[in-house]
């Protein structure tokens, strides 16, 4: 699925990854947690292929391909998907068109016709129900007035329509109470199959109770420092991150 050897990555001159090496494989979900500043945004930004993060050095392969060269659009219709920290508004524009807009985007790139009106609403409708959403939501502008919990729900919708192979989750429990995390996960969970893999980023145990992790890394100062089993965030929820921190050290 996914390869990276050696990426280092910087913002605005400075450094954040200093040397990143993670394989993620089809089906497995790992989890990347880490202490504030440790580069978890930084590593998710470069894999969508933000313009605005720069890799100095390292590689990235994807099913294959040489990520680093793809545009960000390719890398989407490719199968990568980002669910962000704060989802933006996209005023003027119904989640319908949106929708419709990227399903055609994506179709084009694979050399097939836009799917039909018809069909489309059939899929959007399915999909609607399968993460539980209001077509009330699905009906006004992009986010428009959304709640906190409302534009994570939203992010689960869009994966369901485009079914992407390999998803990130970056931090998708932040600002969500109990109910609507459990509904976003579950959302998440109802679209996994054999070959859907996902990167999931996150400083809390709770999310990790609903989306069960294969593997866990720690990301610390640019660097994943150590890797474990789902018992490992719940030693970083019992203990935070400084026995990490010291093990290092020593």
């Amino acid at each position: 699925m996914i390869e990276i050897k050696n990426l280092h990555a910087s913002v605005e001159g400075k450094e954040i990854l200093k040397g990143v090496n993670l394989t993620i494989r089809d089906g497995e979900i790992h989890a990347l947690m880490g202490t504030n500043g440790a580069g978890k945004s930084t590593l998710s930004n470069v894999i969508v292929g933000n313009p605005k993060y720069q890799v100095t050095e390292g590689s990235i392969t994807f099913n294959g391909q040489d990520l680093l060269k793809m545009t960000p659009e390719e890398r989407a219709h490719a199968g990568i998907f980002m669910s962000f920290q704060q989802p933006i508004e996209i005023a003027g524009v119904s989640m319908t068109n949106f929708m419709r807009a990227a399903i055609n985007a994506k179709y084009a790139s694979q050399g097939k016709e836009p799917m039909k009106s018809t069909d489309f609403l059939k899929v959007m409708r399915e999909k609607r129900k399968l993460v539980d959403i209001d077509q009330k939501l699905v009906s006004r502008s992009v986010n428009e007035g959304f709640s906190g919990g409302e534009r994570k729900r939203n992010e689960i919708f869009q994966m369901a329509m485009l079914e992407p192979s390999f998803c990130i989750l970056d931090e998708t429990d932040s600002g969500l109470d109990v109910d609507a995390l459990r509904i976003v996960a579950e959302g998440f969970n109802k679209l996994r199959n054999e070959k859907t893999s996902a990167m999931v980023i996150t400083h809390y145990q709770r999310l990790l109770d609903y989306i069960r992790p294969n593997i866990v890394n720690v990301l610390i100062d640019g660097k994943i420092v150590k890797t474990g089993g789902p018992e490992l965030a719940q030693m970083i929820e019992d203990k935070g991150f400084d026995w990490i921190v010291n093990e290092q050290q020593s």
